[in-house]
């Protein structure tokens, strides 16, 4: 029963994870106070400063002014069934930024969710204009949607997210709260966080940042200092604001999309049909597995890459304390060759796989181990 208590911390701690885009009925006068004190309203120095900037000042101000008209603000209206069967159109706010001069724009799923939403986008220029949706990759929450503008439009250029390291400076831009082409700054925190927001699925490799990021600002760029996009701001910890916990999508994550979206002009996104529960130590002896455990499959999906490989589900049904666990199945100990130690492992990797990827597992199955090939098939299109 020890290999469960990880899971359940888990749970609690990404109970708090939302998304950083929320429908837009803010009212800024509940957070907006004066600043009162006595006597003067100002001070200044006995001098007068000179114009200059720190070197780091003028970094700020420099990307600002290149990166602020590629940043755009998305406005998504979905039709909602109300309480008399009414629709009643609900409006979402968010950021994203444009990656060509043809006005193809970088935004997270979230962003555009919903069956046929309306979407349009305000540049900097305060120019609206309609958009549709070119593809969507729910699993990465990751959207790529297109305007046409008639011009050439400024557009931003896309870093490398492999080789960022913890304390490098990073600066995001967007639409918090509807306040249009906000800057704030900050550094990586950390590298490589997996978090699960609200009514959405596990995610992994996230950039966590401690620039200021609140509600809005979903689908906006962050970027390094020198103004390559190396994530895209999508959920906080916390549903009341910023609290310094920010997480973004690293931006290779929405390379590979975009390349299979330049190859077939479509977002293809892989399937493998399986649900596992991890289970290890005295749990996978008591279930006659090797101690060291893995995943155990709890069920294969018909026609699935999963079925079609040849890998076994459950054949019946266990109560192991409060639990009730599907054995006789595969137990996965490998996912391309790396040891599975947790529930992510095979997410982890997952996560860079596109349909038609082979995938390499090392299962356990009636007393011995041996490796299966699985040819990832394609998901359906989602919403």
């Amino acid at each position: 029963m020890r290999a469960f208590r990880p899971l359940l911390g888990a749970t609690i701690l990404a109970a708090g994870f939302v998304y950083l885009t929320s429908v837009a009925h803010w009212d800024l006068g509940r957070f907006l106070q004066p600043i009162r004190s006595a006597g003067r309203l100002w001070t200044e120095p006995a001098s007068a400063a000179g114009p200059g900037y720190s070197s780091d000042e003028q970094n700020n101000i420099d990307i600002y002014r290149t990166s602020r008209d590629a940043t755009v603000n998305i406005t998504s209206i979905v039709y909602r069934e109300g309480w008399f069967f009414q629709l009643v159109p609900e409006k979402g706010i968010g950021s994203g930024f444009i990656i060509k001069e043809s006005g193809e724009i970088l935004t997270n799923y979230h962003v555009v969710s919903g069956s046929a939403p309306q979407l349009t986008v305000t540049l900097a220029d305060k120019k609206v204009y309609k958009a549709k949706i070119l593809g969507r990759d729910p699993r990465n929450d990751l959207a790529l949607i297109k305007i046409d503008a008639g011009r050439r439009l400024p557009y931003l250029h896309l870093g490398d997210s492999d080789g960022l390291v913890v304390g490098q400076k990073v600066l995001a831009i967007g639409n918090p709260f509807g306040l249009a082409g906000t800057l704030t700054t900050g550094i990586v925190s950390s590298l490589d966080r997996a978090i699960e927001p609200e009514e959405g699925r596990r995610m992994e490799g996230m950039i966590q940042t401690d620039a200021a990021i609140n509600p809005g600002n979903s689908g906006g760029p962050l970027l390094d200092s020198r103004g390559n996009v190396i994530g895209i701001n999508t959920a906080i910890y916390g549903p009341q604001g910023n609290i310094g916990l920010g997480f973004a999508m690293p931006i290779n994550r929405a390379k590979a999309m975009l390349e299979e979206f330049q190859r077939s002009g479509r977002i293809k996104s892989p399937s493998l049909g399986i649900t596992t529960v991890y289970v290890a130590g005295d749990l996978a002896e008591m279930l006659d597995l090797p101690s060291r455990g893995g995943l155990l499959i709890q069920s294969v999906e018909r026609g699935s890459a999963a079925e079609e490989s040849g890998l076994h589900g459950p054949s019946q049904v266990v109560i192991v304390g409060n639990y009730r666990l599907g054995v006789g199945g595969d137990l996965i100990t490998a996912v391309e060759g790396q040891t599975v130690e947790g529930n992510d492992s095979l997410q982890r990797v997952f996560n860079r796989k596109r349909a038609g990827d082979i995938l390499s597992l090392t299962i356990y199955r009636g007393g011995r181990s041996r490796n299966v090939k699985v040819r990832l098939g394609e998901a359906p299109q989602t919403l």
